[in-house]
């Protein structure tokens, strides 16, 4: 179980005064202000859960990981993983849990991933016919055969993220606080990172803390997502209900077989779109009658419907939270 309650962190920023003399200046009295990065969260993240953690840059989300898993102290509020405190850093809480960091790494770079494997093996204390199977169900479900002796450094980022994965999940922790797992890799290794989150859970009942800039990750893993936003909670709950909530409309995607003209998107109900693909959102009860208007109207060579994109919804959802400029 993963609990928060009004958890805040504040940071004191030096402030400098331009020029030599405001150097001169901080150096005799130090100026500092505030920031806070979290400001008082509340959540709670039942066993066995997947959960995205959402929100804009400089939302506080990597913060709240890093108080979660015991990195940071908090300056307000408690927290509790598996019952206990994570700014302790009690071995007990320490070996149930990882945290995985997309732009951070701990693979030794001149090293093949073997040698970081047996390295955490030692400091979990993992015994050897556990590290042996578990290492071995890593390396299927991951394809990592072909990489476990070649050098750090020549392995491609989408690579060492696999074998990241696998070093930060010997031990079997119950408890992944993941930051960013897919950031900066192809399309391709993104699918095979969210099948591997996906089947872990589903093989060892963790609990998954996801946050990630691609919706794709947060749509195939994660049914119940919580939005940070200038570092409170603005939303904990299922993410269908978000979007029917913020954008409660249907997006009618067509291609067609030859580019249309302004006036057939007219006809067809006011469509978006150039060179063949168009899009249009429509209420669900108005759904059946500008499918017929579509069909009609323009040289329909395939056409979906489907709810309004995650990446949308949010976009609409932190613009109405700023409110005008």
């Amino acid at each position: 179980m993963i609990e928060a309650r009004g958890l805040g962190k504040t940071y004191e920023v030096p402030v400098r005064a331009p020029g030599v003399w405001g150097g001169l200046r901080g150096l005799l009295r130090r100026e500092v202000r505030e920031v806070h990065a979290v400001q008082g969260v509340d959540l709670l993240v039942q066993p066995g859960e997947r959960v995205g953690f959402l929100g804009p840059n400089g939302a506080g989300k990597t913060t709240t990981l890093k108080m979660l898993a015991g990195l940071l102290v908090p300056s307000r509020g408690s927290a509790r993983v598996l019952g206990r405190v994570p700014s302790a850093r009690e071995p007990e809480l320490l070996r149930r849990i990882t945290l995985v960091m997309g732009q951070k790494q701990q693979l030794r770079w001149d090293l093949p991933p073997t040698e970081t494997f047996a390295l955490n093996r030692a400091l979990y204390d993992i015994p050897p016919s556990e590290f042996t199977q578990t290492l071995g169900r890593l390396v299927e479900l991951l394809e990592l055969d072909p990489l476990l002796e070649r050098p750090v450094r020549n392995l491609s980022l989408g690579e060492r993220m696999k074998c990241e994965l696998a070093a930060a999940l010997l031990h079997r922790p119950d408890v992944l606080f993941l930051d960013e797992p897919t950031i900066g890799l192809d399309v391709r290794m993104q699918v095979v990172v969210r099948r591997f989150i996906e089947a872990w859970n589903r093989e060892t009942g963790a609990t998954v803390l996801l946050t990630s800039h691609y919706m794709a990750d947060i749509e195939a893993l994660c049914e119940r997502i919580i939005i940070i936003d200038g570092g409170v909670v603005v939303w904990d709950g299922p993410r269908a209900a978000l979007v029917r909530r913020v954008s409660p409309g249907r997006q009618i995607r067509v291609r067609t077989a030859e580019a249309a003209g302004a006036e057939a998107l007219a006809r067809a109900g006011g469509f978006d779109g150039a060179d063949g693909a168009y899009t249009r959102t429509v209420h669900p009860d108005a759904l059946p009658g500008a499918l017929a208007q579509a069909l009609a109207a323009l040289p329909v060579v395939d056409l979906s419907v489907q709810e309004t994109p995650l990446e949308d919804v949010l976009r609409v959802l932190f613009e109405r939270d700023a409110g005008p400029a």
